[in-house]
């Protein structure tokens, strides 16, 4: 497995936000980004979990609820990876698709698109 430390894995997390279009991030709304070590042991090859409710199903209701939470597992990752690229990679990749969540986008329209 590669080795990487959380503190450098969530630079990668940090960079990988960074590069997102500043139109897009100023439409992100009530979400915040975590990394985890692990995904739930349901799920152990889970790279990226987006929990909350998208842009696109909020109403009038949507006030004072708890941010939206995207979370990004380094162990997957980093098992999966074989070198420092690959990690950066497809970091920036499960980036993208967790926040595509967040606007509504699903699994199978970012698959289609190549964010699967």
């Amino acid at each position: 497995m590669l080795e990487m430390t959380r503190e450098e894995f969530e630079e990668l997390v940090s960079e990988a936000l960074d590069r997102i279009p500043p139109e897009l991030t100023r439409l992100m709304d009530n979400v915040a980004v975590f990394v985890e070590d692990e995904p739930p042991k349901d799920d152990p090859e889970l790279l990226g979990l987006y929990e909350g409710t998208p842009l696109t199903d909020r109403g009038e209701w949507y006030a004072g609820v708890l941010p939206d939470r995207i979370t990004i597992y380094r162990g997957p990752t980093l098992r999966m990876c074989e070198t420092r690229e690959d990690v950066v990679a497809e970091t920036e990749m499960t980036v993208v698709h967790e926040i595509a969540h967040h606007f509504g986008i699903d699994d199978e329209r970012l698959h289609a698109l190549g964010y699967g």
